[in-house]
């Protein structure tokens, strides 16, 4: 008897060690494996970097205030950017977005509008990033702004396809950016090139104004300025935060996926 005892235990702790196999009551199998062991000898804790759970930190507004991604995610994200994940999670939010407006029933009156914001959300820098280290590097905003010059950013596609949308729907279109006055001109000829041909609004921001104050602060005021003129915020979509917290912000607010830079 404590032979067979003693093989029950042996064969419990291997299954323990390299995965248990359990039955169902329908039959099926799953493997269940302990937990990744996190304290090494000693009993001190094993440290790591896990960008894909750095990444999940950023866009649910855990990890805030950062100023450049860590260095050994800049692979990670690289190939994130570049690869389908980031235009399929994309694809996620403006489809949701564009069933939400589906759900409404728009008034007709001229005044239902849609505010975008422009970098990363409508018009993409990741030719500017992927020149410089998709977020590793700390921001010059002079070499930005010599990109910005240019013109040059391409359309993110899932974006334009909602901005079509929403035109079709009679929906008006408000571009609110955190670029200076100064580019007004360059940014209407790229979003033109682009491809947005037609809005309502298009705002940016008055450094004289809003010199030191906060991105939430001026988009918040500039969405006022929008409802007291008698526009109605149907939607609100941005890549930070920034974008679509503080006051006024619409009915509804969609974040797009954004681990390369943090604006508060």
């Amino acid at each position: 008897m404590k032979i067979f005892l003693i093989s029950i235990f042996v064969t419990l702790l291997l299954a323990t060690c390299h995965g248990n196999i359990l039955f169902n009551e329908h039959g099926s199998t799953n493997q269940i494996f302990p937990l990744r062991v996190k304290i090494g000898s000693g009993g001190h804790y094993i440290q790591e970097v896990s960008c894909s759970s750095w990444r999940l930190g950023v866009e649910a507004h855990n990890v805030i205030n950062w100023k450049t991604i860590p260095i050994e995610c800049e692979k990670y994200v690289g190939n994130y950017l570049l690869g389908d994940q980031y235009r399929a999670d994309s694809k996620v939010v403006n489809r949701e977005a564009y069933f939400y407006v589906k759900s409404l029933n728009l008034s007709g009156d001229g005044k239902d509008i849609w505010v975008f914001d422009i970098d990363e959300t409508t018009l993409s820098n990741l030719p500017y990033y992927a020149k410089h280290g998709f977020g590793v590097n700390p921001f010059d905003e002079t070499l930005f702004n010599e990109w910005v010059d240019l013109g040059a950013a391409p359309a993110l596609p899932e974006s334009q396809k909602l901005y079509n949308k929403l035109l079709n729907l009679g929906i008006k279109i408000a571009f609110l950016t955190g670029r200076p006055l100064k580019q007004r001109d360059i940014t209407a000829k790229n979003l033109k090139k682009a491809g947005y041909h037609t809005w309502e609004k298009l705002i940016l921001k008055d450094t004289t104004i809003y010199h030191g104050k906060t991105a939430v602060t001026y988009k918040s005021t500039e969405r006022k300025k929008l409802e007291e003129e008698g526009y109605k915020i149907i939607g609100n979509i941005g890549d930070q935060w920034s974008d679509i917290l503080g006051t006024n912000i619409g009915n509804r607010t969609f974040k797009l996926p954004d681990p390369i830079y943090y604006i508060a």
